[in-house]
């Protein structure tokens, strides 16, 4: 179907979002200082974010707030009609000696007109680039937590589909 494909895509991109650290500290607890920016193209749509808020800065382990990255408190967008929206708050740490970060579980819902797909995914793992703090994604594998039955029960995202660049 039409709208399959587009979602699974979007789900890739919400986990993504998963690792997103911004700068504005709120009443959460949030570190000062800490701010991510992410983007995403899949199946030709393009879905950005910026400035989520963390509970501490890389590369100590930290915790995303969820309502900074959903709207009404975030701005993620996404291009095609589609809308996503990230369940949990999911916490992430840092090994700089391996250039890698690792989130525990993401859990994000997308939808695209009348069909909605929820999908979670546990220990992914991303590549930093050089000594920046610049992450790409390696690849994972999704699983249909609920939804319509139009969603795919699972879906894999290849290395470098999603990124996310801490400042």
């Amino acid at each position: 179907m039409k709208y399959t494909p587009t979602l699974t895509g979007l789900a890739v991109l919400v986990m993504a979002v998963g690792i997103g650290v911004p700068a504005s500290a709120h009443a959460s607890g949030a570190a000062a200082g800490a701010e991510v920016d992410g983007v995403m193209v899949v199946s030709g749509n393009t879905c950005t974010w910026t400035g989520a808020d963390a509970s501490a800065t890389p590369p100590s382990a930290l915790t995303v707030d969820r309502a900074t990255i959903n709207k009404p408190g975030g701005n993620l967008t996404c291009g095609g009609g589609i809308t996503a929206s990230l369940n949990n708050s999911p916490a992430f740490t840092f090994d700089d000696a391996a250039g890698t970060a690792t989130t525990d579980v993401i859990d994000l819902t997308g939808k695209q007109s009348f069909v909605s797909c929820r999908y979670k995914v546990t220990n992914i793992v991303w590549n930093r680039e050089g000594a920046t703090r610049k992450y790409v994604n390696t690849p994972f594998t999704a699983t249909k937590v609920s939804g319509s039955f139009l969603c795919p029960g699972s879906f894999s995202a290849a290395a470098g589909e999603a990124s996310v660049v801490f400042r």
